[in-house]
Parts: structure tokens; C-alpha cells; sequence
């Protein structure tokens, strides 16, 4: 099975993006504060390490994704100037 580095690049950021989604979902839905009206669980800042890092991994996953697709753009342009 032949993998190229572009599917696997628009695969890993398909993956980031759903990672980014979840975790900013998981932080929309804490409480804001602690005695947030309609809020049946106590407010903890520790709740807020997990998605914040998640979301600072997808930051990381994307822009190495990134790094992959220009890689590659930059291999076929050399191969097209070498043909040329």
C-alpha cells in the first residue's frame, strides 16, 4: 500500500480538526465561574488543562502537517525543474 505525504498530511489535519472541535466544545460547556446560574457542578480550573492542551497538540499536529504539504510541493517542483 502506497501511502503519499499528501494523503497523509490531509489526514492528520482532518484528525486535528476534529481534536480542535472537541476540545473547544469541552471548554464552551464548563462553567464560567463558580456559582454560574444553572450550574450543577462546581467549577474547577484544572478541568480547563486537558482541552487547552489538546488544543495547543492540534496547533502543533497542523502546523507539522503543513510542514509535510510544503515539503512535498517543494520535492515536486524540484523533480519538475530537474525534468525541464
Amino acid at each position: 500500500m502506497n501511502i503519499s505525504p499528501m494523503t497523509s498530511a490531509t489526514n492528520m489535519i482532518s484528525a486535528v480538526q476534529q481534536k480542535a472541535a472537541s476540545a473547544a466544545e469541552t471548554i464552551a460547556r464548563l462553567p464560567v465561574q463558580d456559582q454560574e446560574v444553572g450550574s450543577t457542578e462546581p467549577f474547577q480550573s484544572t478541568d480547563l488543562i486537558k482541552p487547552i492542551l489538546s488544543l495547543n497538540e492540534a496547533e502543533f499536529e497542523t502546523s507539522a502537517a503543513t510542514k509535510i504539504i510544503k515539503a512535498h510541493d517543494s520535492m515536486l517542483g524540484s523533480l519538475f525543474d530537474a525534468v525541464a
